[in-house]
């Protein structure tokens, strides 16, 4: 019994398509799972970032026991600056945290962090800046 053209046509149709289609299976499968191992990651900001995070920081630690209108001041410089330079903003938005504590405590709010809650932003930042050869050290404010 041998197979007409039309049968063998549709075999190769069949084979072709279902190679296609195993193709797009694996495809999805594979970027599904370096999704789903990157998920938890947070972003890796670049070692200029980190630099400039570390300098807002010790201008922080200094300014947190400066007169409240100077405080402010440097709050609206370094805020701007941040924003203009500092491209990751995951990072940006910890560091900008530890702007806003650091105008806090020098104008003696009651919403000044305490040592565990720097301590805690410090691991946080830190996670941003793992790849890059900077160590990110924020010390407790108003000291």
């Amino acid at each position: 019994m041998n197979a007409t053209p039309t049968t063998r046509n549709r075999k190769r149709n069949r084979l072709v398509l279902s190679a296609a289609s195993a193709v797009v299976v694996a495809a999805l499968a594979a970027g599904a799972a370096f999704w789903w191992q990157g998920r938890d990651e947070v972003s890796q900001a670049s070692a200029e970032d980190c630099r400039l995070a570390q300098s807002i920081v010790t201008e922080a630690e200094e300014i947190s026991t400066a007169p409240a209108p100077d405080a402010e001041k440097w709050w609206r410089k370094t805020g701007d600056t941040r924003r203009a330079k500092m491209r990751d903003g995951y990072l940006g938005a910890k560091i900008s945290q530890y702007e806003g504590w650091a105008l806090a405590t020098a104008q003696k709010s009651p919403e000044a962090p305490s040592a565990k809650d720097v301590e805690n932003l410090q691991d946080e930042a830190r996670g941003h800046c793992s790849d890059s050869g900077v160590t990110l050290s924020m010390p407790p404010l108003g000291s």
